[in-house]
């Protein structure tokens, strides 16, 4: 697996920060007004895990843009 660049650790990064937001504020809904709302919490905080454990497994070393591997 190649290193991650700077960038991609800042996306990758992001994204977690935008899947926390949306399940905080799912939060707050009723239920029973979003059919499958359940299933869509489950689904966040799978993919935040999921990013979660590809940023540690890359560790503190992040590849700059253009540095060979």
């Amino acid at each position: 697996m190649d290193e991650l660049t700077k960038e991609d650790r800042a996306r990758i990064t992001d994204s977690t920060h935008k899947i926390q937001s949306v399940s905080e504020s799912l939060e707050h809904v009723d239920p029973r007004k979003i059919p499958g709302l359940n299933e869509i919490k489950e689904c966040l905080e799978n993919s935040d895990r999921t990013l979660r454990q590809l940023l540690r497994s890359f560790g503190p070393r992040v590849r700059k843009p253009g540095e060979a591997t």
